[in-house]
């Protein structure tokens, strides 16, 4: 498969270390470095993409194909480098023609105790990305039968999502649980924001007035209500339990709290013996669930030292209760 992807900022921009690239007779030849690459890599510049790889020990890539095979054929993959040079999580960027970039993002932190393996790192990728690639898929359809200039501003928007998430997961990758905290952030637009960054085609999304400002991440927030959106439209839909498949919909409620606030909706719900299940990565009930977005969620929760509980909804279905601890803002 080939994925355009123009990169979302210039290429001299990139904090991380960076390498552009242009293929000529089916070989990815080196074009440029910037800076941060050549102060990383203390070594010659290499002529291509498969002679720096052999500088490495290990290259792995997410995809079917062998790294140097998935960037000539414009495949939109993770690689993991580990060698001499260091160990890098790598992100391929296509450009709209023959052309792409390498970010490099340094794995050195890693907590030996815990090493960070490639299949791990793919499903969390796969499991984020999938909501804003879907909204993205969905308005460029429309924008083809409309061309209403609005749907290619939303599918803009979620590629920069996209960017957004890949940087959290190699910060989750890393073994560093890193927020960027700011004052009056608000928690009624965090959710709406979600919710439009979320495939809910036939959910309905309530946001309740109270809901105060508080201190936090604003992206990291985003990217809770992100997962519990897609988990109750996934899981709490009427057919994922004994309900009437006809009525496959679900109503979904962000709560003010006195200390936080809650999401709730109206499907199944999950039995008491399996709550503390849910929030371990891998855990899954849903044929296409990868397990991971509630262990995101509280990997989110507890960087802010918030806690979470997972209860009864009044309407019969899932209750988050997320409590800030007296961290609202006034």
């Amino acid at each position: 498969m080939t994925d355009d992807h123009r990169p979302a900022i210039p290429f001299d921009s990139y904090p991380d270390p960076a390498l552009a690239y242009t293929l000529e007779d089916d070989a990815a030849v080196v074009t440029d470095v910037n800076e941060a690459f050549e102060a990383a890599v203390d070594a010659p510049l290499p002529e291509s993409i498969s002679g720096l790889f052999e500088r490495f020990d290990r290259v792995e890539s997410t995809g079917e194909r062998d790294a140097r095979a998935a960037i000539v054929r414009g495949d939109s993959v993770g690689i993991a480098l580990d060698g001499p040079p260091g160990s890098y999580a790598v992100r391929h960027v296509r450009s709209d023609d023959d052309s792409g970039t390498l970010v490099f993002t340094s794995l050195a932190e890693t907590p030996p105790i815990e090493p960070v393996g490639i299949d791990h790192v793919a499903s969390i990728v796969s499991h984020d990305l999938r909501n804003p690639l879907d909204v993205a898929k969905a308005h460029r359809r429309a924008a083809a039968e409309t061309g209403d200039s609005e749907h290619f501003e939303a599918m803009a928007d979620a590629h920069d999502r996209m960017e957004a998430i890949i940087s959290d997961v190699l910060t989750l990758a890393r073994g560093e649980a890193v927020i960027d905290p700011a004052r009056g952030v608000s928690i009624e637009r965090a959710a709406e924001d979600a919710w439009q960054s979320v495939d809910t085609e036939g959910a309905s999304l309530t946001v309740a007035s109270g809901l105060a400002e508080t201190t936090a991440d604003p992206d990291r927030l985003r990217r809770l209500f992100e997962n519990l959106f897609r988990n109750a439209v996934e899981h709490g839909s009427p057919s994922a339990g004994d309900a009437d498949p006809a009525d496959d919909t679900v109503a979904v409620v962000v709560e003010a709290l006195e200390d936080g606030f809650a999401v709730a909706d109206d499907g199944p719900g999950i039995p008491r013996e399996e709550r503390d299940a849910v929030f371990e990565a891998g855990y899954t009930t849903h044929d296409r669930g990868t397990g991971l977005g509630l262990a995101i969620v509280e990997r989110i929760v507890e960087a802010h030292g918030w806690d979470i509980r997972l209860t009864d909804a009044e309407r019969g279905g899932a209750r988050f209760e997320i409590r800030f601890d007296h961290q609202t803002d006034t």
